[in-house]
C-alpha cells in the first residue's frame, strides 16, 4: 500500500506552515497493525514528499519529525507493513492527544 495518495499530499500543509497554530490539524493516521505505533501527519515537506512533522504514539507520545520512506521500509514484529487508516478524518491535535494517551 502506498502510504499517501497525490490527493492527500496536496491536502497536507508544507513543513512549518502551521508552526504558529496552537491546535494544528492531523491530516493522516499511519499505524502498525501488529504493534502499538501510530503516526499522525500534520505537515510534510512538499519538495521531497518524505519528511513529515506530526504526533507519534510509540514508546512515548510526542511531536516530532519522521520519514515516510523509512516508514514504508519498516515491518512490524509479525512482518506486517505500516498502513494508512482509510477511515481517519482530519482531526485537531488536541483531540488526538486526548484520545491517544
Amino acid at each position: 500500500m502506498k502510504l499517501l495518495t497525490k490527493e492527500l499530499l496536496n491536502s497536507i500543509p508544507n513543513l512549518y506552515d502551521t508552526e504558529r497554530s496552537l491546535n494544528p490539524t492531523c491530516h493522516v493516521k499511519l499505524f502498525t497493525p501488529d504493534s502499538q505505533w501510530t503516526w499522525f501527519i500534520i505537515e510534510i515537506c512538499k519538495e521531497s514528499n518524505d519528511i513529515c512533522y506530526g504526533y507519534v504514539k510509540g514508546f512515548n507520545n510526542e511531536l516530532g519529525y519522521f520519514s515516510l520512506k523509512e516508514l514504508e521500509s519498516i515491518k512490524g514484529p509479525l512482518g506486517l507493513s505500516i498502513e494508512r487508516d482509510l477511515s481517519f478524518k482530519p482531526t485537531p491535535l488536541s483531540i488526538i492527544k486526548k484520545n491517544y494517551q
